[in-house]
């Protein structure tokens, strides 16, 4: 991978993490991924006319990964709700390459190469070091306190299966697609509209959000939008092992973004379990 090829994906991680930092900033976390789901679809919509639409055959995959989006946008809000985004993110990114590893395992019959035995080890390591931390320091928090991390570890964890599910999704339905960014923008596009759809009642409070969070649709919907579509570039100048492993600094990037911007407390025991599942992602990745 050269330079410029490595940059842009480094900046795709950047992308990533940011519009999470603006998800847990937000007011009411549930509107805001609303409306970064939203803005990846508004700018989406427009681009349809301008790439080839995916084939039919992966259609059928394309409908199921949109219904795992809507699930991990509701699980995102909900991690996010409860508990530090240098918790949840890591947990969230971190575990979802070994799942669809171990997945991998009896679905397809693969084997894990020694490398990915060590990202194993890695990333369990790690989120046992952030689960032994809240235990260690859960005599000096109220119950709520407690019962908010366990909460937002749970979340995290499940939005991790999704993760790992809507990766296997795609990765099937991409490939008979036979269009790739047709394939991805009608992916957002029916996003947005089956989260719009599932919102129930919260449906009448969005204008108002959007009127005062206008940005945040903007910034985070093509955030989102241009942190997919450029690691999906980046994948055809490079090989995607690679790519996909040096996406995984988003997990750096996110305890970053969290200390700096959202004032969150970075304990060295922290740091030691984000740095072990960030490690194990990457090694995961190349494996």
């Amino acid at each position: 991978m050269d330079g410029p090829v490595a940059s842009i994906v480094l900046f795709a991680a950047l992308l990533h993490a940011t519009w999470n930092a603006l998800v847990k900033a937000g007011p009411d976390k549930y509107l805001t991924t609303l409306l970064v789901a939203c803005g990846a679809g508004l700018v989406s919509l427009p681009l349809l006319p301008f790439v080839a639409a995916p084939a039919s055959a992966s259609w059928p995959w394309l409908a199921a990964s949109a219904c795992c989006q809507v699930i991990y946008y509701r699980l995102l809000a909900a991690a996010y709700q409860h508990g530090d985004m240098s918790q949840a993110y890591p947990l969230m990114r971190g575990a979802a390459p070994l799942l669809v590893a171990l997945a991998s395992v009896p679905l397809l019959g693969e084997r894990l190469h020694w490398r990915q035995d060590l990202a194993v080890v890695l990333i369990c390591g790690g989120v046992l070091t952030l689960t032994i931390l809240r235990g260690a320091s859960a005599g000096a928090d109220s119950a709520a306190n407690r019962a908010a991390r366990r909460r937002a570890t749970l979340y995290a964890l499940l939005n991790a299966a999704i993760i790992a599910a809507y990766t296997m999704i795609d990765a099937a339905g991409v490939r008979r697609s036979g269009a790739p960014a047709g394939y991805t923008m009608w992916l957002f596009v029916l996003t947005a509209a089956l989260l719009l759809l599932c919102s129930g009642s919260r449906w009448g409070e969005l204008p108002a959000y959007a009127r005062t969070h206008a940005r945040v649709a903007l910034v985070g919907g093509g955030g989102t939008l241009a942190s997919y579509g450029l690691a999906l570039w980046a994948m055809t100048q490079a090989p995607v092992a690679a790519v996909a492993a040096l996406r995984e600094t988003a997990i750096l990037f996110a305890a970053v973004i969290a200390a700096v911007f959202l004032g969150e407390r970075l304990a060295p025991g922290r740091v030691l379990a984000i740095s072990l599942i960030a490690c194990g992602a990457i090694v995961m990745r190349l494996g």
